[in-house]
């Protein structure tokens, strides 16, 4: 196969808002011994990119300084070593960096062949959330069948998946959200009770809906503000998993007494930094364990809006917004 000399890509010359994103030209990256090259069809925007575009999350040493975590296309290259993928092949993949673009290199044991029946928007749609969601609630928070598990940011890319998740693997699912149409959306996606963060106090809910016994698991993207009430939500033996930060990472005036009375576990994690043996063990267990239904249409992304790849900027306002329920993906075009 022949491959153009230069790609088009999303270049951020400085930080800042979504306007600092624009088109460039350059070559394509280099295919490393193990790394498979995509011709990138589509590829999700998560709030990390967010993060990064505003100079608050920079790439860990050695990963591609362009934004983007998660893409699905068509393989064209491989790099030498054990080939898991053929060129031709249709694949999703956890991206080290470089997803805003027509060409995108990731380690093949980060990529996984496109569920059956997927297309690339949809494909593109799982990388990031499913590894975030499979690592820290079930790898690391140990969620097990007739637990309770609670979602914070239900709404979310990663909120939807960890929903249909845990519901699929026999937990029942409490979420909170912001507004009565993000409630309705969790719900109808398998959650037991949606809580309106603006109007009820999660911790009260949590309590009265598990009898006063208190949640086994807790999925976090908040953070400090949160920190107190989910201490308190917790049930004996209970894991509180800890991804974010968007309510900051202080906490002031807590009451850790329950941490030892109760046997709590305070974890968390970030899915960026993690090893290529680390990631390659996620993507096992998702292959084994969450393909399946995906493939069986128990489980599926939930896709708020798709946009042009030009219109990069304007999915990354949606994503500030936070008036969306599920993923936004953009589809690539051909220069």
């Amino acid at each position: 196969m022949t491959l153009p000399t230069e790609m088009t890509y999303v270049d951020l010359p400085s930080p800042g808002g979504p306007e600092n994103m624009v088109l460039a030209r350059g070559p394509l990256p280099d295919v490393k011994a193990g790394d498979i090259l995509i011709r990138v069809e589509a590829a999700g925007i998560n709030r990390p990119d967010v993060l990064q575009r505003k100079g608050d999350y920079p790439p860990p040493p050695g990963a591609c300084p362009i934004l983007g975590l998660e893409v699905a296309g068509e393989v064209v290259a491989v790099g030498e070593g054990p080939a898991a993928f053929s060129i031709g092949d249709k694949v999703c993949a956890l991206a080290n960096g470089g997803g805003y673009a027509e060409y995108c290199a990731v380690p093949a044991t980060q990529a996984l062949a496109w569920p059956k029946g997927y297309d690339a928007t949809k494909a593109a749609a799982l990388p990031e959330t499913f590894f975030t969601v499979w690592a820290n609630v079930f790898d690391m928070a140990r969620l097990k069948a007739g637990e309770t598990i609670l979602v914070h940011g239900g709404s979310s890319g990663i909120g939807t998946t960890a929903i249909q998740l845990a519901r699929s693997f026999g937990a029942a699912v409490l979420v909170t959200a912001g507004s009565a149409e993000k409630c309705k959306a969790c719900e109808a996606l398998g959650a037991k009770r949606a809580i309106n963060y603006r109007d009820e106090d999660f911790r009260t809910v949590a309590l009265d809906e598990t009898g006063g016994r208190g949640v086994d698991v807790i999925l976090d993207m908040v953070g400090g503000r949160y920190f107190d009430r989910n201490i308190g939500s917790l049930a004996k033996d209970g894991r509180l998993s800890i991804i974010a930060f968007l309510g900051g990472a202080r906490v002031e005036n807590a009451n850790i007494g329950p941490i030892l009375t109760k046997r709590l576990h305070v974890m968390g994690s970030a899915l960026r930094p993690r090893t290529s043996v680390e990631k390659q063990a996620i993507r096992d267990g998702l292959a084994a364990k969450v393909w399946p239904l995906l493939e069986g249409g128990a489980v599926a992304p939930v896709i708020h809006r798709v946009l042009p790849f030009e219109r990069v900027a304007d999915g990354h306002r949606l994503m500030e917004e936070g008036d969306h329920i599920g993923k936004i993906v953009m589809t690539m075009g051909r220069s």
